[in-house]
């Protein structure tokens, strides 16, 4: 199994940062590809470093490169996330404005009919906002928003973090243990 992740200028990096960790982990091969911003957001949000993070996938590719194999639909993968996905990027997939290689990426997951799931971290939305994701949902695509459930009594933040990784890898039916899961109230 191979995906494509997209690390977007939004707030909330350490979604991002966190899903390839996890990634890594369970052995999934990772294609990376952050925005200039996303770097920045390493920077001003966590204690990463922007090397650290780029060691966390098995291939970084360059945001301006054309060349690239993700610029591709026939690259053979599993899909894509962009986490987190600023609004910029939500407005340029949805429009086809792919004018860097995240969003050429996300355009070729798209018309390949792979998943891609983004998760916008912007509130409040406004209303072009919202018709940019509907667009988006009504041409296949996943919408989570970074809107972690608290039903599993979170105890520090990256128990929050989790809950939202947990639930993009849920999309991608890959197992894992990051949150205990929902059994009812008893």
């Amino acid at each position: 199994m191979r995906l494509i992740v997209g690390l977007s200028g939004a707030s909330g990096i350490i979604y991002g940062i966190r899903l390839l960790e996890v990634l890594q982990d369970l052995g999934i091969e990772t294609d990376l590809v952050m925005t200039g911003m996303a770097h920045e957001m390493v920077e001003i949000e966590t204690s990463w470093k922007t090397d650290d993070v780029l060691a966390l996938a098995t291939c970084c590719h360059d945001n301006a490169d054309f060349t690239s194999v993700l610029a591709s639909g026939g690259y053979r993968n599993r899909g894509m996330v962009v986490l987190p996905c600023s609004m910029k990027t939500v407005a340029g997939i949805a429009c086809g404005f792919a004018d860097n290689l995240l969003l050429r990426a996300a355009d070729c997951t798209l018309k390949e009919r792979r998943t891609l799931v983004l998760v916008p971290r912007e509130t409040p939305l406004n209303r072009i906002q919202l018709k940019n994701m509907l667009t988006l949902a009504e041409a296949g695509a996943v919408i989570l928003p970074a809107a972690p459930g608290f039903y599993h009594r979170p105890r520090e933040i990256g128990d929050l973090v989790d809950h939202v990784v947990g639930k993009v890898l849920d999309i991608f039916g890959i197992d894992h243990h990051l949150t205990r899961r929902w059994k009812g109230h008893s």
